[in-house]
């Protein structure tokens, strides 16, 4: 039938290209759920629960994408995404804000920080997989381009 799914298909990955993830989120539910739900056999999935870990992990380890939390202790996420996209090191890397907020002013600080994409809690975690498939390939192909073009 066409539109259906059948349920004898077998399981796959949908991050099934290697990518380095970083998941930072001050919910340890949330984290874990990172864990099962995004790592595959060449998505390695690393989560800290604060800004200040991840600028610490960040300038020790290369990550394709990071995926910020708003509400954090300490450093919040918008802020944290000014600093990452203040410092030119981190250029190559997609930011996705995720957050329970989805008002105007939190999207709009989102992007004017430096956000790549922004998504909203709850998560479907399935389809926060497909769409960080299809951001770090748009992320690659901009970041491909050459600069006179």
């Amino acid at each position: 039938m066409h539109g259906t799914t059948d349920p004898r298909q077998p399981f796959r990955f949908v991050l099934d290209e290697a990518l380095s993830l970083l998941v930072v989120d001050d919910d340890p539910i949330q984290r874990e759920f990172s864990q099962v739900y995004l790592a595959s056999p060449v998505a390695d999935v690393h989560s800290v629960e604060s800004a200040e870990a991840a600028l610490d992990i960040l300038h020790r380890q290369r990550f394709d994408i990071a995926l910020v939390d708003v509400d954090l202790g300490g450093m919040d996420g918008i802020s944290l995404v000014r600093q990452l996209r203040g410092d030119d090191q981190f250029n190559d890397m997609a930011i996705m804000v995720i957050t329970g907020r989805e008002d105007m002013v939190s999207i709009d600080a989102a992007f004017d920080a430096g956000a790549t994409s922004f998504a909203v809690k709850p998560v479907n975690w399935r389809l926060l997989s497909h769409q960080i498939k299809f951001l770090l390939r748009a992320h690659r192909a901009i970041a491909a381009r050459p600069e006179n073009a």
